[in-house]
């Protein structure tokens, strides 16, 4: 695969690759979750993918679960400041909260819908004010996390 060179049809890989066709990276860098390790401590990182071992986990850093509470609750906060400039993290929000692209939409028929191929979180939060407020949060295929939110 380029990764290596044959000698005696039998492949000799460069450093940082493995495999019979030298085709598997050791290069974990794209099995690094947001919290700093690997696949979220939730998987293995193979030939540079990681492979969720906790069946609740999914998605390329297995950092999204689609059956846990935590998803909504853990970005409530980012979520509100970016969005509305208030709530717990209001002062900090620059500093903790730029870990998601964040798009505003209309209204609630306008957020992303199951069936897109990123693993998708509806969310529906109490503000500060005890007021309701809706958003997804989605991990697409590069590891980004994308939060759309109605204004």
């Amino acid at each position: 695969t380029g990764n290596g060179i044959c000698k005696c049809r039998v492949c000799e890989c460069f450093p940082n690759f493995t495999g019979s066709a030298c085709d598997c990276s050791l290069d974990t860098t794209p099995c690094m979750a947001s919290n700093g390790q690997i696949c979220n401590g939730r998987g293995t990182c193979e030939c540079g993918t990681c492979n969720c071992t906790d069946p609740k986990f999914q998605g390329p850093t297995c950092e999204m679960c689609q059956t846990c509470l935590g998803v909504c609750a853990e970005h409530k906060d980012c979520v509100q400041c970016r969005a509305f400039d208030k709530g717990e993290k209001k002062e900090t929000c620059s500093q903790e909260c730029m870990h998601f692209n964040m798009t505003r939409v209309e209204s609630r028929d306008k957020l992303p819908q199951p069936g897109q191929p990123d693993p998708l979180s509806h969310c529906k939060e109490k503000d500060v004010d005890d007021c309701w407020f809706y958003f997804t949060y989605s991990v697409n295929s590069n590891g980004e996390a994308n939060v759309h939110v109605v204004e």
